[in-house]
């Protein structure tokens, strides 16, 4: 079920009304939340229905049985049992035809012909996400960071809730498990808060992501015949759909969780507004950055030890970052192309100077800090070329047409039109906040009004368009 679906506008306020009007005790509103969740998820394919609820029966069994012991080697085991089963279904789900396909390629290079045998499997929307949560709370269990749950259903509603279920955000167990144990109470200010975030989200997704998309996809399906000037538009219309597109759908999360009395983590923290790469990715997709930091970045050693040392583990985390979002050389080639933009911050030290909020005590940014936004920018949005780019090859391809293309303006100029400009300075107005703040009432009510006919005069103008984080 989408978000952005008039499905989800029933199913919505009819869930709501049933939590806090009709069921009011805190394990039959648990039982709802399942409920909710395995409908939510079961309108795209109820088949799949069956992975997650045996993901959610393996870890809280693993759970169980790690509190049960302290013999070492029993519990490095039962970790094992989850990583092996949970990283198993994803990479048999994501990963078997990008093997099969890779290794009969290699060894049709040295002229041994080999039959494929790839099978037509389908991915489950979401995996990546329940996956990577349901590990963090074995993982964190074996740690002793958290005491295991013998509360199944409070389990199951926290792996399988329904509003960051398929895009996240990635919540952990010690954050998200712990308030399904707690009785909820209407918070009118939560839910308001959430209200405004869900209306802010389906703007980006509805108004900015999607009317991007018509224009990023005319423009790379049809590369070889653009110039320079549209090419670049067409990066930069691409940089905006997934931002819209994505932290769109985490706001949205994030709201409709509120409404239900739960307080999940923010996922994006203005990430354009970054003023070089590391600033970037402690502000874009927050949950996956700080997962890969905590599970993977600090066991290799992370930033201790010599150089060498923390040069690798930065190339081990954004190259598994790149292959986590998909089966293709192009996201392996993004994560690297990351990894090297982070690299010159890592050698000189400077990856932690900037962990305040840009012009902080300002509303403009000074000359320094503009450039160093724009060209953090136009870093980011190059490496975005390969993540939308079909094959290598096609956004090398890309690449070079901008620079040796004729440069001329025509008609695409137009299309980056005054909405992403205002959308833009709206972001910036509002970076200090969580959405942007208007004192007086009628300002403020003119401002969602002009937001809501926005959202509904595309919504009626447009098909509904997937998530594009939905694919992995």
């Amino acid at each position: 079920m989408l978000f952005n679906s008039f499905e989800f506008l029933l199913f919505l306020p009819t869930v709501f009304i049933l939590y806090w009007f009709v069921f009011k005790k805190l394990r039959i509103q648990n039982i709802l939340l399942l409920i909710a969740s395995y409908i939510f998820y079961g309108w795209w394919d109820w088949r799949f229905l069956f992975l997650i609820i045996l993901s959610t029966l393996v870890d809280y069994a693993i759970g169980i049985q790690l509190e049960k012991t302290d013999h070492q080697q029993k519990r490095k085991l039962l970790l094992w049992c989850s990583l092996i089963f949970n990283l198993g279904l994803l990479v048999f789900f994501k990963y078997f035809n990008f093997f099969i396909d890779n290794w009969v390629n290699a060894w049709s290079s040295i002229g041994i012909t080999m039959h494929k045998s790839s099978l037509n499997i389908i991915l489950p929307v979401g995996i990546s996400f329940y996956t990577f949560q349901t590990l963090s709370y074995s993982i964190d269990v074996y740690r002793k960071k958290l005491k295991p749950t013998k509360n199944f259903i409070a389990f199951a509603s926290f792996v399988s809730f329904f509003p960051q279920l398929v895009a996240g955000p990635i919540e952990r167990a010690t954050n998200l498990l712990p308030q399904f144990y707690k009785k909820r109470t209407f918070n009118y200010n939560l839910a308001t808060s959430g209200l405004k975030l869900i209306l802010w989200g389906l703007f980006k997704k509805i108004v900015i992501a999607d009317n991007c998309a018509i224009y990023a996809n005319e423009i790379f399906d049809n590369y070889q015949n653009q110039s320079s000037i549209t090419l670049i538009l067409g990066a930069i219309y691409f940089a905006f759909q997934i931002y819209g597109d994505f932290s769109g759908y985490s706001d949205i999360a994030i709201g409709t969780s509120r409404l239900f009395g739960f307080k999940l983590m923010t996922n994006f923290n203005y990430p354009y507004f970054s003023r070089d790469i590391a600033e970037f990715w402690r502000r874009w997709h927050i949950s996956l950055s700080t997962w890969f930091r905590d599970y993977l970045y600090i066991p290799l050693g992370g930033s201790k030890g010599n150089k060498w040392k923390q040069v690798r583990n930065v190339f081990i985390i954004f190259l598994v970052s790149g292959f986590w979002h998909g089966a293709n050389w192009t996201f392996i080639v993004w994560g690297a192309l990351n990894a090297l933009f982070f690299l010159p911050l890592l050698l000189t030290s400077k990856n932690r100077q900037n962990t305040n909020l840009v012009a902080e005590q300002h509303f403009l940014p000074s000359l320094k800090e503009f450039l160093q936004m724009v060209t953090t920018f136009i870093l980011v949005t190059l490496a975005w070329i390969f993540f939308r780019a079909e094959t290598v090859t096609m956004a090398i391809d890309y690449i070079s047409r901008i620079f040796f293309n004729t440069v001329y303006i025509n008609n695409s100029i137009e299309k980056f039109n005054f909405i992403i400009l205002l959308f833009i300075l709206l972001e910036w107005c509002s970076r200090k906040t969580e959405t942007l703040k208007i004192k007086n009432r009628i300002l403020r009510y003119a401002f969602y009004f002009l937001i809501v006919q926005s959202i509904l005069f595309y919504a009626v103008s447009n098909k509904v368009v997937d998530f594009i984080y939905f694919q992995f």
